[in-house]
Formats: structure tokens, sequence, C-alpha cells
């Protein structure tokens, strides 16, 4: 196995919408590389659909002050309200920004940006829905992507496609409170199964989420965490991750996403009875509440026995009174995938859905400039910064509104971005790591020349089929602790997985298993922090714990993980502000 040196000033790991906005920003202060496992368009960002918010004001009144209070609201008040203003306030120009790049955002007749109603979206503090959803069709990740990517271009980023980052590297600097900083990352790239070695000033993690952990999931098949999963494993704490929102529109069986845009334009859902069930769970909203409500009130029904389908484990989402030239203009891509997937006409029949895994609210935690901090005080590990959904800047806390992730990645990754470059242009480049592949090469050589017995699909299967059944919409100390068995003995068995092709070029039998060594890490996180936390709050529900508990609970979860694989569990206060925590009514 080949291995390569690089140096850069900076590195960005993944070239989604937060990867590819920091490169924007970077671009021309200094030498910048992105790394990315996938071609930069094929990344995730691409699949969001409905829309990035902003109170713009351009169809109906609004301000960001209401949009902040919305989304402290919808966080269920465990998101830090000084980074959430910051977002609220910044999305205008972030918004205006992407127009300018040339995102074909659709238009009111006077020529604005349009807006739409989305999710948890209010005027006047939970008053009545507001349109603050900017939107292009059913495809505004997709166009937000496809645009960045073009100034990328524009602005000569070097891109390193399909080159999968498996490691950090720090230096010791007993100078800094961290007492280490950045020196390089290692990478294998897939192509030639050669490892490379980043030295570097400075790195940029966007590398997404890590929904497939679960067996229902509208993440794309490269969401493994792997970002997470490695600085974990070198000592850097995860923030919430207790906190995974389920989407309650995915498609039956698949978990595809069908957008919430689907519920803006007028959509509506029905149980097995025909009822409009959402009247019962948020009268004023109705099918516009936050996704972690709606989730639960789709599993309610399917609980008392009003689910469709032969298991009865789903409900409708139903179209067909809209205005077919409504739907050919605002949902085409939605629509499309459920006459490919289903076979179902959905301006005639109504679609049947389900929850799916849909975006992770916990992750690398960070400061309001993408720094990422290692500590329940805050403390900056120097040149080490993350953005996008891998991230925990804490705008989301316990449940993220709709068309807040596309603003998160443009807002955090821009803020990410531009002190990257402020912090390179004051420091100087560490000394190449000497033996840094030797992890990496070692986990390589291991599974090439290993006889072991497991599967890597198998383990997979495994562990999705687990935390779908026991860490999902509904917890009970009784099932996460089932899952603590399953994901621990899973651990356990991983040591012995097996590869069968052994060779070096696109080897994805390689790749996938160390991915899932990422996912397992990540679950036993995730079940750790969930078990823990004995209360519910946003996307976290516990049958056995049913209330809120702001005296015991207003704190966010930090684990570590011990030098023995296990999760050390501490806590640190949320950062409050302008509005106090209240019963969430919607």
């Amino acid at each position: 196995m080949k291995v390569h040196h690089h140096s850069y000033d900076a590195v960005i790991v993944g070239a989604g919408g937060a990867g590819l906005r920091a490169a924007i920003e970077v671009a021309g202060k200094c030498r910048v590389a992105v790394l990315t496992k996938l071609y930069p368009t094929r990344s995730h960002t691409g699949a969001a659909q409905g829309g990035m918010c902003a109170a713009l004001a351009n169809v109906e009144e609004d301000s960001w002050e209401w949009h902040a209070f919305d989304t402290v609201k919808g966080a269920d008040y465990l998101g830090d309200q000084p980074a959430i203003e910051i977002m609220c306030r910044e999305a205008i120009d972030a918004v205006v920004e992407l127009e300018h790049f040339g995102l074909p955002f659709n238009r009111t007749p006077e020529g604005k940006i349009d807006q739409r109603r989305f999710g948890g979206h209010t005027r006047n503090h939970g008053e009545a829905a507001v349109r603050r959803a900017c939107y292009s069709a059913d495809r505004t990740g997709h166009m937000i992507l496809q645009t960045l990517f073009q100034q990328c271009v524009k602005r000569d980023v070097t891109f390193f496609n399909e080159f999968q980052v498996l490691d950090m590297v720090f230096a010791d600097d007993p100078s800094v409170p961290a007492g280490r900083r950045v020196a390089g990352v290692v990478a294998y790239e897939m192509a030639t199964g050669d490892l490379h070695v980043f030295t570097t000033k400075a790195a940029l993690f966007a590398s997404g989420g890590f929904g497939r952990m679960f067996k229902i999931s509208s993440n794309a098949v490269s969401l493994t965490g792997d970002g997470p999963g490695l600085l974990y494993r070198r000592g850097i704490p995860m923030q919430d991750m207790e906190f995974f929102q389920f989407h309650p529109t995915g498609i039956y069986k698949l978990g595809i996403l069908l957008s919430e845009a689907a519920r803006g334009e007028g959509g509506i859902l029905r149980n097995a009875d025909g009822e409009r069930f959402m009247e019962r769970y948020a009268p004023t909203v109705k099918d516009l509440a936050p996704r972690d409500m709606v989730s639960r009130s789709i599993m309610t029904e399917i609980r008392e026995g009003r689910g469709i389908g032969a298991d009865k484990d789903g409900v409708y989402l139903d179209l067909t009174h809209l205005p077919p030239e409504q739907i050919d203009e605002k949902l085409p891509d939605i629509t499309d995938f459920v006459r490919t997937y289903l076979g179902i006409e959905p301006k005639k029949d109504p679609i049947p859905i389900q929850p799916t895994a849909h975006y992770a609210m916990g992750g690398i935690p960070t400061n309001v400039d993408g720094q990422v901090v290692i500590d329940a005080d805050n403390t900056v590990l120097p040149g080490l910064y993350a953005a996008g959904e891998c991230a925990c800047v804490s705008v989301h806390g316990a449940n993220r509104l709709g068309t807040n992730s596309l603003l998160d990645i443009v807002v955090f990754g821009r803020r990410g971005g531009r002190d990257m470059a402020r912090f390179v242009d004051e420091v100087g480049m560490p000394d190449q790591p000497v033996g840094a592949e030797a992890d990496v090469r070692a986990r390589i050589e291991k599974m090439k020349a290993g006889t072991g017995t497991e599967n890597t699909a198998d383990l997979r299967s495994e562990l999705q089929e687990e935390m779908t059944n026991n860490a999902m919409v509904f917890r009970t100390e009784e099932s996460l602790a089932h899952a603590t068995d399953v994901v621990d003995d899973l651990t356990a068995r991983y040591e012995n997985v097996k590869i069968d092709d052994k060779g070096e070029i696109f080897n994805y039998d390689l790749t996938e298993a160390l991915e899932l060594g990422y996912l397992i890490e990540l679950a036993k996180v995730t079940v750790a922090s969930a078990r823990a936390r004995t209360e519910s709050r946003g996307a976290h529900f516990r049958d056995d714990h049913p209330l809120r508990e702001d005296e015991h609970w207003m704190k966010h979860t930090l684990a570590s993980r011990e030098d023995d694989g296990g999760v050390r569990l501490e806590y640190k206060p949320v950062i409050g502000g302008n509005y106090e925590p209240m019963e969430r009514k919607y």
C-alpha cells in the first residue's frame, strides 16, 4: 500500500453544502483542499427538498426574532439561544447571497423570491403559520449544492474526489489549553487503494450525518458518520447524540423522503379511517406541527390501530385535493418518486408513508465560529472545525425545524470557513507527521488478511433492525437496555469481520466494513446518551419518562470514549436568552 504526502494550509472534509460554503470562504486566502468520498454534486445536501428559511417578508409580514422564537421553541428549549439568534439574523443575507451566486429560487409574480409555509414556523410568536421557506420547487438542496459547487470551480478550489478520510492527526502543543493542535488527516483513495497523508494547519469536518444506523432512513448509504466517528476515537466528545429526528413522511417501507413541502403546499395526513388526525394533536397548525410531534402523532395512530397497510404500520399523505398544476409546479420530484417506487398516481390516490430516520441534531460540539470544543468549559482545540449535520453548534437543540438544516450549513459553513482562513494566517505549518498512516494501514491490513467469520452486511442489518425497533420514535429503559446489549455484542463481533475482496481498486467491501465500525461506535453513544436522559424532550421520547423535566435536564450531553471502548457522560448547561421555557403547544 503506497503512501502519498501533501501539504495544504486548510483541509475540508466533505463536499456537501457546509463544506463547499466553507471552501468558498477560504479560497483565494490560502491553499485549501476539499476531500470527499463522493463526487461533490452527489453529496446528500442534494436530497434536501423543501426549502431554506429566512425572514425575508417577501409574501407576508415576518421578522428574524419570530424565526428565532420558533427555532428555540421547536428545539424544545435545548438550543443555545445566542447561536440561534446569529443563524436567524444572518439567514436573510445568506439567502440573498445564494441568489447572487445564481441559485434559481421560485419567484412571486413581482419577481421576488417566493416563500411557503413549513412545519413549526409561525408569525408573532406562534399566532399562525407563516410563509418563511425560500424554495426551488422541491429540489432546493440540489440547487444549493450545484450553485455552491459552481462557485468553488470558479475559485479554482482543489478537490480530491473519492477520498475517504479515516483518521485525524494531532500534534502536542502545551502552549494551548487543549494541549494539542491539528497536524493533518489520513485519507484512503478509493480508485487505487493508496493512503494519503495531508499535513495541514486546520481541518474542517463537514461529513454529514449517520442515519444509516437505522433500517428505515431517508439518508443516503454514504451517511455513516465517518467524521464524528473518527474524531470520537481520537478523544473528541460527541454532544446531544440522543436527539435524532425522525421525519414523519418517508415512503412506506422504503424511507425515501417526501418533503414537508407537500404539507406546506396543503397536503393532509390521514389515518385508515380517512380522518385528518393532526387536528387532534396540533389544532392551530395541524399537519405543519414540528416534525417530532407529527412523527409521534403518526406512531400513536398506528399504536391505537388506525394505521394503513398489511401491517397497519403507516398512514396516508393526501394530495388529491390539490390542483394538478400546483402539484406539477411545486412538487415535481416527490411525485415522481411516488410514481417510480410505489406505482401510485399522487394526483388521484393518497400516498402511504411512515416516519423515517432523517437528521442528527447531535454531533461534534462547536462554537458559533465552527471551532470544535472539547469539554464542558468549551475549550477550543486549535485548528479543528466542523459544520453542517456532523456538527452540533446547538441551533437545533432537541428537534430541528424543517428548512433550518439548509440554513445551518450555509450560515455556519461560511462562519467556519471565515474563521479557518483567519486561523491559518496566524499560525505556522506543523511538521509533517511521521507514521501518521500507521493506524489506518494496520486496520486495513487486518481486515484484508483476516480470516474472520462475520459478514459486514449481516452486522449492519442487525444494527439497523435493533436501532429501529428499540431506539427510534418511542424509547424506554427496557428497549434501550436491550439495544445496549445488542450494540455491545456487535462491537465484539465487528473485531472478527471478514472481507472477501482483497483488491485495491474501488474495494467497496473494505470501505463498507470501515464505515460499519463508525456506525456501531456512534450507535453505542446514541443509546448510552438516550438511556441516561430520563425525560422526554423534542425527538427523544421516553414512554417511561413522558414529561420534560427542565429542573434537571436543561443541559447538553457530552459523551466521551473510554480507553476500553465504554462511554463516559458529562453535561454542560444550555445557554439561554430572551425566551424562557414553556409548554410546546401548536
